[in-house]
């Protein structure tokens, strides 16, 4: 399953004009969603009084969130590639933004759960309409540049949402951080509405469901193929994921728990190692137009291999924050090659369906992760309970990318 040749895939997209606002339009669509969904994390406290519940009652709706993406990604991804990427993105933006406005306007936690799942569709929803847009936009030569400056929009967004934590709430009242990302979703719907159309998507036409489906029937080894496929990149998605939250979601408080830092010095750490989060996406998605998009995935994991020993047993706060900063370029790295990688590996008919269903799957299955790392804390320790765990995720990660399959170059609208 190797590496298929490189087509110039130039001609069309380099001609088309406005391709810019449609990237744009699809990157900030991405940093806005991640916005939303970190800005709960910030407010849990908050929430919790709002509502009247505990706190692990505002944890759960961060489950839910979760776990309704894949129900968007279906809906939507059909959408998209049924009507086009532009109409469906901006219904999209301004769905899940409308419904976060709402969500501190909630009369009682019940409604405040409905909002959550819904705001789950949204989410899960926008990323497979928005890579197609953007990948299918990006000229051929900057596919992978653009791969990684979507991807650098999850680390943005956290960004984004701990910056207007402490500028808000001095001046406006807490709801003020539901309701400014509507200013962001107007600029979105309009950008969007101006670009032009995906090239690719014009090119090849609305998908029929049922004739697709028909075909498949017709075609048992291609659907046999196709199936193999799906499950291939769902079991990548799974742990890619796995790597990230693996990294991410309790390190904060092994920070706390065993070398004792405050809350401030830990979120000043948490922008830190983002900031690297956003350089490692761009400079190994814009890698992967040279070498590759397994090699690049596979140089990223090295990176994280690296970091552990300063990331997990630093004993000084400068080898710690080295180490965290290292592990998070190497881990989003990972992440800014995807864009790319699973829109050049999808069928084409489906290109907005299907890289959203792989994607929010992947994050589904690996809901688990951070409690596993829980429970082995308590067993082996917690700075070999988080080694131990991403250890068996890279090296799983490293052998689905060293035998598996890859597109890049290809001809999207072919």
């Amino acid at each position: 399953m190797g590496e298929a040749p490189v087509s110039a895939a130039t001609g069309p997209l380099e001609a088309q004009r406005g391709w810019q606002f449609a990237v744009a339009s699809g990157i900030l669509g991405w940093i806005l969603d991640a916005y939303y969904f970190f800005i709960l994390v910030f407010l849990v406290d908050v929430l919790a009084v709002n509502f009247r519940v505990s706190k692990a009652a505002i944890v759960w709706s961060i489950t839910v969130t979760l776990a309704t993406r894949p129900l968007g990604a279906v809906i939507l991804g059909s959408l998209g590639d049924r009507y086009g990427r532009r109409r469906p993105l901006i219904a999209c933006v301004l769905f899940f933004s409308l419904v976060s406005a709402l969500t501190p306007f909630a009369p009682n936690y019940l409604a405040f759960l409905i909002l959550r799942a819904l705001y789950g569709i949204g989410m899960g929803g926008y990323w497979g309409i928005g890579a197609s847009l953007v990948i299918e936009s990006s000229p051929a030569r900057w596919r992978g540049l653009f791969s990684g400056v979507l991807q650098a929009g999850y680390p943005l967004g956290y960004l984004m949402a701990a910056l207007a934590i402490p500028l808000i709430d001095a001046h406006f009242n807490w709801n003020w951080l539901f309701l400014d990302g509507l200013f962001i979703a107007a600029l979105i719907a309009v950008l969007t509405w101006i670009a032009p159309e995906s090239h690719a998507w014009e090119k090849l036409g609305p998908v029929n469901a049922s004739e697709m489906l028909r075909s498949l029937r017709r075609n048992p080894p291609k659907a046999a193929r196709l199936a193999v496929l799906f499950v291939y990149l769902v079991v990548l998605m799974t742990v890619v994921t796995c790597l990230s939250h693996g990294t991410q979601d309790l390190y904060p408080d092994f920070l706390k728990t065993i070398h004792k830092f405050s809350s401030a010095l830990v979120s000043k750490l948490a922008v830190f190692y983002n900031v690297g989060a956003v350089i490692g996406s761009l400079i190994i998605g814009h890698l992967s137009e040279k070498i590759g998009r397994r090699y690049s995935i596979l140089i990223a994991l090295v990176l994280c291999l690296v970091s552990m020993p300063q990331w997990a047993f630093g004993a000084s706060l400068f080898a710690l924050a080295a180490g965290a900063f290292l592990m998070q370029f190497g881990v989003q790295g990972v992440f800014g090659v995807i864009p790319a990688h699973l829109n050049e590996l999808s069928p084409p008919s489906v290109r907005s369906l299907f890289p959203g269903v792989v994607y929010q799957l992947g994050v589904l299955l690996s809901a688990p992760a951070v409690g596993v790392e829980y429970v082995l804390r308590n067993r082996i320790g917690y700075a070999w309970a988080l080694t131990a765990f991403e250890l068996c995720v890279i090296a799983a990660i490293f052998l689905l990318c060293l035998f598996g399959p890859e597109r890049r170059g290809r001809d999207l609208a072919s």
